[in-house]
Formats: C-alpha cells, sequence, structure tokens
C-alpha cells in the first residue's frame, strides 16, 4: 500500500483541538474578601499537571490589572484539549506587592479544578466556576472555555470618538473602547481594550491589529458589542455607552467611515443621540503559517511536489523506485494507495487517510503507473495540510494485516513525507502492535527537513517501545531520500540507490515473522514447458502499502 502525505512542525500528541480559556474573578461580600485587590495589581496565573510525575507547572499567565476587585482579563489561555487524558488544571489570583517576577514573594489564593475526559461541547461555551480556600469566603473564579476555529484571518481596526460625554470634574474625559464577543448562550467574552486617550471628548484611538478568531472566532455575524468608557484612576471606570456590530458589518466598511451611535440608554432614540464613535478604517488579512512557505503550491517549481514536464519529482522517484520492484511480488498488481495532511473538496475537512484516487470505497489502483496517476490528480484537487500523522496510515493497513496471519499475505507499507512527524507516541504505539503482524514499513523522507525524530522508529540500534512495551521485532525502515540522490542529476542511479536501501531489510522482516510463528512455505507450483511468467511466492501476495 502507498501513502503519501505532507508534513507540519507541530507538537507528539495529537489533541481532539484547542480550547481558548478566559478568565474572570468575582469578589466576595465577606470580610475575608481579597482587599488587597482594591489597591494593588492584580494577575492570574494558570498551572497544568504533569501526567507522569504529577507536578505543577506554570503554563502561562494573564495581564496585570490594577485597583479592582472584579478583574475580567483579556490575555487568554490557549490549550490544547486531549479527549483521552485527564488535564488537571490550577488558576492562582496574585496581589502583586512589587515588580518581582517571583510569585512566591507575592500573596495569593488558589483555584483548583480537573478537566475529566469529557465530551468536549460539555466543556466548551460553558462556565466554569471554582471557589477558593475551602470554608473561606475569598470569591470565585470564572472561567469560559470555548473551542477555537482555524480562521486565520486578522484585521487592522481603527476608531475614533465624536462629542463623548464629559466625565471628569476638572477635565473633560479619559475614553477607552472595550471590545466583546458574544458567546452562545447570550453571555459576553471581553477580548480586546484600547489605549487610554486622555483629556478629549473627541478621541482618536491608535489602530490596532486582532485575529478575526478572537473577535468572532470566524463567526462573522456574531454580534460584537463595544463599550465606552471615562477611565479612572481608582479602577471605577464611569460607563459612557456602548454599540453592536459584526465583523462582516465591519469588514464592508473597508472603502468608508462607519459611524456608530453610542447608546447609554436604550430608551432613547437614535435622533436624540449625538455620542458616536466612527470606524475609520478596516484592513483585513491572512495570517500565512510557517506552512505556507515551506509547502507552496504544487503548480510552482518551489514546491516538493511540482509536476515538472520534464523530470520527476522526489515524491513520485520515491514512489517508482521501490513500487517497481515491489510490484512485482503482488499477484493482482493492485495497489491502495492513500495520502494523508490534506484539505479534501468540497468543504476543507483535514484528513489524514483518504484514497489518492478520490473513491474511498476502492482505493486500488493498477499497478504503480496508476498509483503515480492518483496521486497526479490528488494533487490538482486536495489543498496540501498538517499536521502530519502516521498512525492512522499505519492502522489502516494494520487492520487489514490482523485479518491474515496464516502467512498467506504479507503488507509492506511505504510511506513518503516531506517534514517532521507529528503524532510520534500514536505512532509508536501503532508500531508496536503492528510488529506482531505479517507487515513492514518503509519510510522515505523527501526534501531539506530534519528527520532526527524519524530515525527513532528504525528499530535498527534500539527497538521501538511504547508504554512500557517494546516490539516484538524490527519492522520499520527509514531512509532521507537526499542521502541517495546522485550528486550529477543521473535520477536512475538515485531510484536505484534509493530501492536498494529500502529494500534490503525485507526479506529478514518477513522471515521473521514466519518463523517465531512456524509457518512454512506453501507446495511449489508445477514446472512450465513455456515461457511463463516470474514464478511468485505463495507466501509474498497481495498488497504493497501506502506511500
Amino acid at each position: 500500500m502507498a501513502c503519501i502525505g505532507d508534513a507540519d512542525p507541530f507538537t507528539a500528541a495529537i489533541p481532539a483541538t484547542k480550547v481558548e480559556l478566559t478568565v474572570s474573578f468575582n469578589h466576595s461580600k465577606s470580610p475575608l474578601v481579597l482587599s488587597f485587590l482594591v489597591s494593588d495589581s492584580t494577575v492570574c496565573v494558570l498551572y497544568t499537571q504533569g501526567i507522569a510525575n504529577r507536578e505543577w507547572r506554570e503554563f502561562g499567565r494573564t495581564e496585570v490589572i490594577d485597583n479592582t476587585l472584579n478583574p475580567d482579563f483579556v490575555r487568554k489561555f490557549i490549550l490544547d484539549y486531549f479527549f483521552e487524558e485527564r488535564q488537571n488544571l490550577r488558576f492562582d489570583l496574585y496581589d502583586l506587592d512589587c515588580k518581582s517576577d517571583n510569585l512566591s514573594k507575592h500573596v495569593s489564593v488558589s483555584f483548583t479544578s480537573a478537566v475529566h475526559c469529557l465530551n468536549l461541547m460539555e466543556i466548551l461555551c460553558s462556565l466554569f466556576i471554582f471557589s477558593g480556600i475551602p470554608g473561606k469566603k475569598c470569591g470565585t473564579i470564572i472561567v469560559r472555555a470555548e473551542e477555537l476555529s482555524n480562521c486565520r484571518e486578522s484585521v487592522m481596526l481603527q476608531f475614533c470618538g465624536n462629542k463623548l460625554d464629559k466625565k471628569d470634574f476638572f477635565g473633560k474625559s479619559d475614553p477607552f473602547l472595550v471590545f466583546y464577543r458574544s458567546n452562545e448562550d447570550g453571555s459576553y467574552t471581553i477580548c480586546h481594550k484600547t489605549e487610554v486617550v486622555k483629556n478629549t471628548l473627541d478621541p482618536v484611538w491608535q489602530a490596532f491589529k486582532i485575529p478575526v478568531r478572537a473577535l468572532c472566532n470566524g463567526d462573522y455575524d456574531r454580534s460584537i458589542k463595544v463599550e465606552v468608557y471615562d477611565w479612572d484612576r481608582d479602577g471605577g471606570h464611569d460607563f459612557i455607552g456602548e454599540f453592536s456590530t459584526s465583523y462582516r458589518a465591519m469588514s464592508r466598511s473597508q472603502s468608508q467611515f462607519h459611524v456608530y451611535e453610542v447608546i447609554r440608554d436604550s430608551g432613547l432614540t437614535p435622533a436624540l443621540l449625538c455620542r458616536q464613535v466612527t470606524l475609520l478604517s478596516c484592513l483585513v488579512d491572512t495570517e500565512l503559517s510557517f506552512l505556507d512557505y515551506i509547502r507552496g503550491n504544487p503548480s510552482q517549481p518551489t514546491s516538493l511536489h511540482y509536476m515538472s514536464p520534464y523530470q520527476l519529482n522526489d515524491y513520485a522517484m520515491a514512489l517508482r523506485a521501490v513500487g517497481e520492484i515491489i510490484q512485482d511480488y503482488d499477484s493482482d498488481k493492485m495497489f491502495p494507495a492513500l495520502g494523508f495532511g490534506a484539505k479534501l473538496p468540497p468543504d476543507g475537512r483535514v484528513s489524514h487517510e483518504f484514497a489518492l484516487n478520490g473513491n474511498p470505497q476502492n482505493p486500488y489502483c493498477n499497478g504503480i503507473e496508476g498509483v503515480m496517476e492518483a496521486y497526479y490528480q490528488s494533487l490538482k484537487s486536495v489543498r496540501l495540510y498538517g499536521p502530519t500523522h502516521f498512525s492512522p496510515v499505519i492502522n489502516h493497513v494494520a487492520r487489514y494485516a490482523s485479518a491474515v496471519t496464516d502467512g498467506s499475505q504479507y503488507f509492506i507499507l511505504l510511506i513518503i513525507s516531506d517534514g517532521v512527524i507529528t503524532d510520534m507516541a500514536q505512532t509508536k504505539e501503532s508500531i508496536v502492535n503492528a510488529a506482531a503482524l505479517p507487515m513492514s514499513i518503509i519510510i522515505v523522507g523527501v526534501g531539506p527537513a530534519e528527520f532526527d525524530e524519524m530515525i527513532e522508529l528504525d528499530g535498527d540500534e534500539e527497538r521501538i517501545s511504547s508504554q512500557g512495551r517494546y516490539a516484538e521485532r524490527d519492522i520499520v525502515q527509514f531512509v532521507p531520500f537526499r542521502d541517495y540522490i546522485d550528486r550529477r542529476g543521473n535520477h536512475i542511479l538515485s531510484m536505484a540507490r534509493l530501492a536498494k536501501e529500502v529494500l534490503a531489510e525485507i526479506p529478514d522482516q518477513f522471515l521473521s515473522y514466519m518463523r517465531t510463528r512456524g509457518i512454512k512455505p506453501g507446495p511449489l507450483p508445477p514446472p512450465y514447458t513455456t515461457c511463463p511468467p516470474p514464478a511468485i511466492h505463495p507466501l509474498l501476495t497481495r498488497r504493497v502499502s501506502r506511500i
């Protein structure tokens, strides 16, 4: 079987999703309330607990907020959510008495929670309220969790005010804006604060750039509430008014100003209002990721998947080099070929296990030429995308191999990838399980990436293990293609060198499986009296697996 995929340098585990945590604090009316918050500076620190050693480690901190009993923190915590793990979290609220970053020098109250193996929808868009010291009314921390979208747009916004209310006795006002995105339950989550513009009723705030994900989590029609305040040194900021909009409405204003009436009393009609906030500019941009630079378009010469009319790319050379030899050991020459690491049409769903020929019910291709054609056609219809997960395709082949353990079939999985594996832990587990099955895995790395971690999968020096279990036998052979490319540009020689290296261990791996299970060769076929096709050993039949 053949698998072709791209790579992406992310973490080794596979999170179910990413979750954004927003934190706020409500004080208690008890005399034991954290009264120190009124006069000093407050910060919330998130700690995560290690699975193995159970030690608490600092994950991140919010911004510091001065002079308030009820801090509403703008800075978020972005966490990977793992469905299969118990993720313990601890929130500590600190009163900063000095400028030291050493938290042990500051007063704190600890708030602890545990995110168990809950269904994702049970923790997203919900409120988690945690109490502090048992038996004492120290107030509560409120944590809201929301799954993050994959929206990569950002927007540059600039606003100005006109005829805002005078709030200061000896001056005008010191206005600033606070932006909130709406939640599914009708509540709002703070997402941005502008700077304070001192002593004016007609402020012009600096332009600021914010991810669209932060404004509306990719939902362009989600309501965005903007509140206008007059800043006070004691933290008791005076409310001037508010208005509502949406990202879609703001993005339509790219060519003209958009004026919002600032409403303080909802009973007043717009005709009686004079205070306004104007959207001066709205510039939308798409945040480019590291992958956008290293992947490239297959139609461009800079891409490793470039389909040149004059020569094969590295993927195609590796596929042909190995496939043309392996196919002679397959009786029907029908090869299932899968891809991984791509967004599929029509909805852009990310897949780590899709049929190159576009037919998930029948991913088989006729010979290596059929696999090559399916590969080229898939490049025209899918969008290369990370991260790079090997375990889904390994498990795919393992399911077939586990059904045929009598020695009549042996499976070879060929994986070709241009980047670092991103599900190392899961891949190790899959390989350890597959080592007890009639299969071998060939991994060819193409391109200039660092493949140090993938060398670990090749058990030549040390048998691969997972969670204390060692692989029954070595079934993986990894090579970086660049080590076998002829420097004079002789692609035929390059492919021959690669094929010789990656296939050299297959006979020993095959024999180790048969011998440990006491499987004997079947009877030889009767001799041919005419010129027949080459005889195929009955134990080496069926499929070659993925590139």
